[in-house]
């Protein structure tokens, strides 16, 4: 996991030419004025996905992790709190879904608040949680960058 301000993300272009691709895409798109939905950027290996919703209590979500893809998430507008532990940790209750290159399941770990401006790389060992509330439920603007892992 590496969380971090988008103004340093030229820090990150070593970790691969797909992070280092889609770091560009946050930097050089206006991202505010993106309405919700899908956005290819190279084919299915990375590609954008915007999304408003309300941010949610921790209790009952399940944390999540990934087999396939990197998510790169970075925060338009508000705040959230995402939960990170190791995706050895989750003990799963709901199987992997190859199609959506999702599993959910149950672990401990610990938080962070990523703000507005910020992003956060999630790896394929990185289990996590997102969407949690700050300190009450609030609208947030945010894009999940999926790169397909080298």
């Amino acid at each position: 996991m590496i969380i971090d301000k988008l103004e340093n993300g030229t820090e990150y272009y070593g970790l691969g030419g797909r992070i280092k691709k889609a770091l560009e895409y946050l930097k050089g798109t206006d991202l505010a004025e993106l309405e919700p939905g899908k956005y290819e950027i190279e084919n299915d290996e990375i590609y954008a996905m915007v999304s408003e919703y309300d941010t949610k209590l921790v209790e009952g979500v399940l944390w999540e992790a990934h087999k396939s893809y990197i998510d790169i998430q970075y925060m338009i507008n508000g705040s959230e709190k995402m939960g990170y532990t190791n995706a050895e940790n989750i003990e799963t209750t709901v199987e992997y879904d190859a199609e959506k290159d999702i599993l959910f399941g149950t672990a401990h770990g610990d938080f962070v608040t990523v703000e507005e401006g910020m992003f956060i790389i999630f790896k394929p060992q990185d289990g996590h949680m997102p969407s949690i509330s700050v300190e009450k439920p609030e609208r947030i603007k945010k894009v999940v960058v999926k790169v397909l892992a080298e």
